[in-house]
């Protein structure tokens, strides 16, 4: 994805070493506000098709308010595919998405959704600052807002470089840093920790649980397991199909395990 694909480019979608679990308590607050408030993303029946290969075969999955929920399961699963779906910018065979009670790519939804690619989507020719400016222009956030989100994302005191001389978990952290911009209502982040040191990993998830805390929906994918502990829900994916949608400790006793790995095992197991 180029520098260009952040919360504002977002186009209407055509036919479409391990953590510890550190969820904050004041999370449950905010959670029960939520819990009979309608879901952040709603899709129905949802179908992917590219060349010969069925990606999404019919999915059907809502993710509450307010929530970090962790889309988890192997590489070429389908993670991906289902995110772009929710931003707008995949073309879909059939069905529907519905992101804060809209049709997901609608134009009004640009300031609310904020997009997290798995490659950094921000210019390496200019400084982090100059990056964070441009596109702060199209959301309208000005010096004070930049500044907040850079302290957030850890990046003040690399203000000042040139992207294309960071390394590469500090350009995620920019393309973090974009997303979190327009202080969006949900943000949608596509393995956000990888390469990422396990400092930086704890301190990222301790944000999402602050965002959350706040009422921000958090989608985030990712194939490492032991990140699971830190969501409020699971989603396992596996094959363009929903595998389980959980809670870690339901999914754990459910499926007689005491991990996320492990529980995801069993169900492909007896998925196959």
């Amino acid at each position: 994805m180029s520098g260009s694909v952040t919360v504002e480019c977002m186009r209407p979608a055509q036919r479409q070493p391990p953590l510890p679990d550190a969820v904050p308590h004041a999370r449950a607050t905010a959670q029960a506000g939520h819990s009979a408030a309608a879901p952040a993303i709603s899709i129905r029946d949802l179908v992917v098709i590219r060349g010969k290969r069925t990606v999404l075969p019919g999915l059907t999955l809502d993710v509450p308010r307010g929530q970090v929920v962790g889309l988890l399961g192997p590489s070429g699963g389908g993670k991906t595919t289902l995110l772009r779906g929710i931003v707008g910018v995949q073309i879909i065979h059939s069905g529907t998405i519905e992101v804060l009670g809209r049709p997901a790519g609608s134009a009004d939804l640009r300031r609310k959704v904020g997009y997290m690619t798995q490659a950094p989507s921000v210019y390496g020719d200019l400084t982090v600052w100059e990056n964070l400016q441009y596109f702060g222009a199209l959301a309208d956030c000005g010096a004070r807002r930049i500044a907040a989100v850079l302290e957030q994302v850890d990046l003040v005191d690399h203000a000042a470089d040139q992207v294309a001389n960071l390394s590469g978990g500090q350009r995620s952290r920019v393309s973090l840093a974009v997303a979190l911009l327009p202080a969006p209502e949900l943000l949608v982040l596509d393995e956000p920790t990888v390469g990422l040191d396990p400092l930086l990993r704890r301190s990222l998830w301790e944000l999402f649980a602050r965002l959350a805390g706040e009422g921000v929906t958090l989608l985030v994918s990712s194939h490492v397991m032991d990140e699971a502990a830190r969501c409020d829900r699971l989603v396992l994916l596996s094959a363009g199909r929903i595998l389980a949608d959980d809670s870690p400790a339901g999914l754990e006793a459910a499926t007689g395990t005491t991990s996320a790995e492990a529980a995801f095992l069993a169900l492909e197991s007896a998925a196959r």
